[in-house]
């Protein structure tokens, strides 16, 4: 990939798969490319959407707890597309059991030999995020912005463009023109299963399918300075956005109480738990659905903790050849490389 123009064009075509950047992936170092990290979370199921071999297509499969990736296209789940989580989601509690009856009876490759994409590569809708979720990382902010202002009474939403999408150990995009000072968030997502508007607190549990990793990496310059400060303007960068590595579906995991930490070259960035959420899952997906129809298969960000780089002292920024690994305890771990484009 000798141009400029060569990686852009490689950037554009594989976001349009949800898969930015394969080709740099197999190109960049193996500590940075990243290998599937050993499984978390116990038994839990794990979904992911994956590429068997060159030149395959993606499909999706369940991770067994020995490692193996149990192709749907060939396990005969009834009523789903096996190349869509999105079908599999909207497909219901029956197919999820059907999953499960595949994965205990099924063979398939080791997941070191596969390619795992995001686990929904192409969302049908931007990312819903909340912002400032974590009393510490909205005192962190303000006194890096020196501003005081008052915590807020409601969630406070903003969207992430689907073209951030980005897979788990793929890499990370870093252009100069377009920003030098590209910050870690790490971020528990909800993957809504069930239709709903003017969701009650009371009932929106029930309306989450699962749960996954996403780093909502954003550009700071962006967000606040270049072009007057626009939040979506800096959290929607092509590739910023890495999710993964699987969904873990919600009756397998309780995330009130998940470990989150983020590592940059090793060295810790972040180390939280998602109890310290100001707003919880159910009072996001209430308020989030009040007048907009959330639908199966969207994404919501719910926040990231303090320790991001923007607030320290001086201010820390990702640089090309940095590793940023973004894990979740019970659920999985990200590992992508900060990729210079060429010049």
């Amino acid at each position: 990939m000798s141009t400029r123009r060569d990686f852009l064009h490689l950037t554009a075509a594989a976001t349009a798969v949800g898969a930015l950047a394969g080709q740099a992936a197999a190109q960049a170092p193996a500590s940075g490319s990243g290998r599937p990290i050993p499984l978390a979370g116990g038994d839990a199921l794990r979904l992911v959407t994956f590429i068997p071999s060159a030149g395959s297509s993606p499909r999706v499969g369940a991770v067994r707890t020995d490692g193996r990736v149990v192709d749907l296209t060939s396990a005969s789940v009834p009523d789903i597309d096996p190349t869509r989580m999105i079908s599999l989601i909207e497909a219901g509690p029956k197919a999820l059991d059907a999953v499960r009856r595949a994965a205990a009876t099924s063979d398939g490759p080791q997941i070191e030999t596969v390619r795992l994409l995001a686990p929904i590569p192409a969302p049908t809708r931007n990312i819903y995020a909340v912002g400032w979720n974590y009393l510490e990382h909205f005192a962190e902010g303000q006194a890096a912005r020196d501003t005081k202002t008052e915590y807020p009474a409601h969630p406070v939403f903003f969207t992430k463009g689907v073209n951030t999408v980005n897979g788990p150990y793929d890499p990370i995009p870093y252009d100069p023109e377009v920003s030098t000072a590209i910050d870690w968030e790490a971020e528990l997502a909800v993957i809504i299963g069930t239709p709903g508007r003017n969701i009650p607190e009371a009932e929106a549990m029930s309306h989450v399918f699962g749960y996954t990793v996403i780093n909502d990496t954003t550009a700071r310059d962006m967000q606040h300075k270049l072009h007057g400060g626009q939040w979506f303007k800096g959290k929607s960068v092509d590739g910023h956005g890495p999710i993964g590595p699987w969904i873990v579906p919600a009756e397998d995991l309780d995330a009130t109480d998940l470990r989150l930490t983020t590592r940059v070259n090793g060295v810790v960035k972040q180390d939280a738990s998602t109890k310290q959420m100001y707003f919880k899952v159910g009072r996001i997906i209430a308020e989030l659905s009040r007048g907009l129809t959330l639908m199966p298969g969207d994404i919501i960000a719910t926040g990231t903790p303090p320790g991001v780089g923007n607030a320290r002292k001086p201010p820390e920024y990702l640089k090309p050849g940095d590793v940023m690994e973004t894990e979740i305890a019970g659920i999985g771990t990200l590992r992508n490389l900060i990729q210079a484009i060429p010049a």
